[in-house]
């Protein structure tokens, strides 16, 4: 792996990164969207569903339709707020475990991760950075499509998991050094962090951890001056 110094534990981003951004979009947002009048409909009252529906806002709470109706109006705004996606998760949870749901990752990304966390002592660990909950990450690489039609589990491999709750926002160099600071044994510069945000990377370096671009089928087009300021790659083979 072409770096400074050898990575000790590799940071990955999901969507964009590990896998198309259109399953998220596409596929994940619509089925929660369209989970969620059932889910309110016999679930509203029971004990299993009260936590997702206390921690939204009082006057959003107070009835299904208004939750509904506040739902609807954060995802068309793409608002990335910890009870909304606690609430996707939850419903996501129902898709997976009928197998509705199925995350499609990009082919390079599962052998390498089983290469990475298969070293031995030597090995890298591998941790998940993402907007989505952590139980929305754990969700996706429990029930990730493995090419040929069948599932597989990859949490096994992944040593832990970091959202904007546990750590803070993708795009501030802060949330990276309270990540790092959970590690102390690894220097900061023995983390490599891959994400197709351009401003998750540099907030990534400018915490001191090594962070590259990862350019995949549906990401944003990057410019010149961004290819110039940073690595980028387009496979997991290539680390």
């Amino acid at each position: 792996m072409a770096a400074a110094h050898k990575p000790r534990v590799v940071l990955l981003d999901i969507e964009g990164t590990v896998c198309p951004i259109s399953f998220v979009k596409d596929v994940l947002f619509p089925y929660a969207l369209s989970a969620l009048p059932a889910t309110l409909a016999s679930e509203w009252s029971t004990p299993q569903f009260a936590p997702y529906r206390d921690a939204f806002p009082p006057e959003h709470a107070a009835t299904p339709e208004a939750l509904l109706a506040h739902v609807r109006d954060l995802m068309s705004r793409d608002v990335k707020i910890a009870y909304l996606k606690s609430l996707q998760g939850y419903l996501w949870e129902a898709g997976y475990a009928s197998g509705a749901l199925k995350a499609p990752l990009f082919p390079d990304v599962a052998p390498k991760i089983r290469d990475w966390a298969s070293g031995g002592p030597e090995g890298v660990r591998v941790m998940i950075y993402s907007s989505g909950s952590v139980a929305a990450q754990k969700l996706l690489f429990r029930h990730t499509d493995d090419g040929s039609g069948g599932q597989a589990d990859l949490t096994g491999l992944l040593s832990d998991y970091f959202d904007t709750v546990n750590a803070g926002p993708k795009t501030e160099r802060s949330s990276y050094e309270r990540i790092a600071a959970k590690y102390p044994e690894v220097p900061v510069g023995e983390w490599l962090f891959l994400s197709d945000n351009v401003r998750e990377v540099e907030a990534a370096k400018e915490a001191g951890m090594q962070s590259y671009i990862v350019e995949r089928p549906g990401n944003a087009p990057l410019a010149e001056e961004e290819r110039a300021r940073h690595r980028v790659v387009t496979s997991f083979e290539e680390l």
